[in-house]
């Protein structure tokens, strides 16, 4: 008998976005090796750590290296140092209260988002946003939740929950029932926001429903707004029914560094075939120690940092930063008449192609004619065609001259 191969992967019809965008800039660039490509694309940052991080960061590179101080394993879940600081700082701070044993420190909220979903039962129905971060979607397909893909690029198993001009970005609750629903808001990508008003009608659906609402807010510190919530918790009832991933990497600058956590409140419960329920908090646990070794030393060490005084200006002005690019890229192309969202409450501004032009047609142009790359909408999914996905991370000067470029095309 032959091995055999997990035939989910193949139900996988296009290349990971971000990598078929490497290819085909990687192919322009070997054509034209003295073109000057500005990437404004996939979401990493620009801006290096901020200091505190890097003196803390230091200091424990050499605590690793001295017999006294030397750690080896650390917990899985992470260290206490750090998921107080997490605590006071991201939720006490606003009125939600949380167990240490309710925060788990990762390698990324990509990586939670994708692992979640492996302590769920595969007949869950999963609803997802559209468009959507591919890694909701992606890693339900490689579990064996989504079936083919139809002619409509939707799969076949999961719902979809249109955000598009005409609903404001807003998306509706399902219309059939659903068990698990991926929410990131400020939203990858569309960089568009909900209110607390808007949110709270989640909440309840999911409480009403024994659904779960698996929130992605690794954006939430570009919220500028006062009415759009940082946590998911601030909705009275969400700690029943709601797991909510952060991450480092784009407030502190950690794409390289590598440092998240996920919320799993100790409340929140999942049911078995027979209808008795069983908290998730320890499902979590499971996996994680199971299959993760924990965050190393001196990362959650730097990741600690973030919160000193110096540290939390330092990233404050490293976000003004790229909030500034986000206002310049708006402008920008609102000038040239296009229909333009995200990029006040987020740093990733969503636009509406030109001419009905298709979203990777509208790359090309871009590529081809001015050397600046963005992300075509329909890799996010189905309603993501015809939009088109510009990141403010980014630097100031790049960003200029990549909406000067672009402002000399006529469309």
């Amino acid at each position: 008998m032959a091995v055999q191969i997990n035939e989910n992967y193949l139900l996988l019809k296009s290349s990971y976005i971000f990598a078929e965008i490497a290819r085909r800039v990687e192919k322009y660039q070997n054509e034209n090796p003295d073109a000057n490509v500005i990437r404004m694309g996939i979401g990493d940052v620009t801006k290096p750590l901020p200091n505190a991080v890097v003196k803390e960061f230091h200091k424990a590179v050499d605590e690793m290296g001295q017999d006294s101080t030397f750690r080896g394993y650390g917990p899985e879940q992470g260290y206490e140092f750090l998921i107080e600081e997490i605590i006071k700082n991201d939720y006490l701070s606003r009125g939600i209260e949380l167990d240490n044993g309710e925060v788990f420190i990762s390698d990324g909220a990509k990586c939670d988002t994708g692992n979640i979903q492996e302590i769920f039962g595969l007949d869950n129905i999963i609803a997802v946003t559209d468009p959507v971060y591919p890694v909701y979607v992606e890693s339900n397909i490689m579990a064996g939740r989504g079936g083919k893909m139809g002619e409509d690029g939707k799969y076949e198993g999961l719902v979809y929950l249109p955000c598009t001009e005409e609903n404001n970005f807003v998306p509706e609750l399902p219309e059939t029932p659903v068990d698990l629903i991926y929410l990131c808001f400020p939203n990858n990508p569309t960089g568009t926001a909900l209110t607390k008003e808007q949110m709270a009608k989640w909440v309840n659906y999911a409480r009403e429903n024994k659904a779960i609402i698996l929130f992605d807010a690794a954006y939430e510190s570009y919220i500028q707004e006062d009415n759009i919530p940082h946590s998911i918790y601030e909705i009275e009832g969400a700690k029943e029914v709601a797991i909510e991933f952060r991450s480092f990497s784009k407030n502190a600058g950690f794409t390289g560094t590598r440092c998240a956590y996920t919320v799993v409140p100790k409340g929140i419960m999942g049911y078995d075939k027979d209808g008795n329920h069983y908290p998730l908090n320890p499902l979590w646990n499971r996996r994680q120690t199971t299959k993760f070794n924990g965050v190393s030393y001196p990362v959650q060490m730097a990741a600690k940092a973030v919160y000193f005084e110096e540290g939390q200006k330092e990233i404050k002005e490293n976000i003004d930063y790229y909030m500034k690019n986000a206002a310049i890229i708006r402008d920008s192309m609102k000038k040239l008449g296009l229909n333009v969202y995200g990029g006040v409450n987020s740093p990733y501004i969503w636009v509406k192609t030109p001419n009905n032009m298709d979203s990777w047609e509208f790359f090309d142009l871009l590529l081809n004619e001015v050397n600046v790359v963005g992300t075509p909408g329909v890799g996010f999914g189905p309603s993501g065609e015809g939009y088109f996905r510009i990141t403010a991370f980014n630097t100031l000067e790049n960003t200029k001259k990549a909406m000067e470029m672009i402002s000399k095309l006529s469309f």
